[in-house]
């Protein structure tokens, strides 16, 4: 798996929350990770080598940060 981190993307984690849903929306990237949960809509947040050990596999890989900026300063 990649290490690419992007925000918007769709993870499913290695075990369910409690809720029942293992999906979750990247919401801030840094040091930290923070992501919702699809079910409840729970905000947890995780240090960067937690989140890599607990996904499981990246479901929907959100927008590129490049095109982004290249939308916006034309």
């Amino acid at each position: 798996m990649t290490e690419e981190i992007r925000l918007g993307d769709v993870v499913q984690t290695r075990k369910k929350h409690p809720c029942g849903s293992d999906q979750w929306t990247v919401i801030r990237i840094g040091a930290d990770i923070k992501i919702r949960c699809h079910g409840c809509g729970r905000i947890v947040m995780l240090d960067r080598q937690d989140f890599l050990r607990c996904r499981k596999k990246l479901i929907a890989q959100g927008p590129d940060p490049m095109s982004q900026k290249e939308l916006t300063n034309p």
